[in-house]
């Protein structure tokens, strides 16, 4: 163990998921998240991590037409065991009849458990994105659903899907993120029907239930995808948006029908209906 490491804390005031996916994709370390900052640890410089944000930040800014700043702490700590620490700070959480740990935790009988050991991939059921679609999951999911998990992450929404016994297919534009969900698969005895490395334009096929958590302005632009492997009378799952973002959604969404909406905090979650229009 080297006498020091390197500590990154980026914590930025938008488009918090979109961070953290860059996180993962520059760095292999093991990433923490904590009070809406992720803290990146490693014995290596994270210095070239911390320039690629500041890029990212500026060209966001430019994208979005909107002011985004990203607060950065980097310093050098005198090393310990935080492996362990990182393992402590990492709590199970309940959620309806789901129970998520990471695989250092017991399971608990009376649920369905659900072991996500956090990794680069979104998703461990802490942020409100996740939990209000977990909530969905068991209220609009059954054992004879087909469902179709847009953009999976960790895998878990699909997972938590699969432990209703659905059929269940996934995808993401990430394939560490398809490789790390199908890991996570395994390791809750459970398996996707099928999987690939794209989005909701890449199948033919239609599916009951439709997840997507990404973010409101991935969801307007693939919206005619997602209403396009729903059936009819489908349900969709639409999730990662913030509040004053929803309005952009339900646009694009117009011409379903509203069933139910969820809030925790500042983040939206939509459950709309596919309305057969023929």
């Amino acid at each position: 163990m080297e006498k020091y490491y390197y500590e990154l804390r980026v914590k930025p005031n938008l488009y918090y998921e979109l961070f953290l996916d860059l996180a993962s994709s520059l760095t292999s370390e093991a990433i923490e998240e904590l009070d809406e900052t992720i803290i990146i640890r490693s014995e290596e410089s994270l210095e070239n991590v911390e320039i690629g944000m500041d890029a990212f930040t500026k060209e966001l800014s430019l994208a979005f037409d909107t002011q985004i700043t990203c607060d950065m702490v980097l310093e050098q700590k005198e090393n310990q065991d935080w492996i362990k620490l990182y393992q402590e700070s990492v709590q199970p959480i309940e959620v309806g009849k789901f129970y998520i740990h990471p695989s250092w935790n017991e399971p608990k009988e009376d649920k369905l458990n659900i072991v996500i050991d956090p990794t680069l991939a979104f998703g461990s059921g802490h942020h409100e994105t996740t939990n209000e679609c977990l909530n969905a999951v068991q209220k609009y999911v059954t054992d004879s659903s087909t469902v179709c998990d847009i953009g999976t992450g960790s895998g878990i929404l699909a997972i938590a899907a699969s432990k209703l016994n659905a059929v269940v297919d996934i995808c993401d534009t990430d394939i560490v993120a398809v490789n790390d969900a199908l890991k996570n698969f395994a390791s809750n005895n459970v398996s996707a029907n099928e999987y690939w490395e794209g989005s909701a334009n890449t199948t033919t096929k239609t599916y009951d239930v439709v997840i997507a958590n990404i973010v409101a302005d991935v969801l307007a632009m693939i919206s005619k995808d997602i209403k396009k492997i729903a059936v009819n009378d489908g349900i969709i799952i639409l999730s990662g948006i913030m509040e004053q973002h929803k309005q952009k959604v339900l646009k694009k969404f117009s011409d379903c029908e509203i069933i139910e909406e969820l809030q925790q905090n500042e983040w939206v979650t939509l459950i709309v209906k596919k309305v057969n229009n023929e």
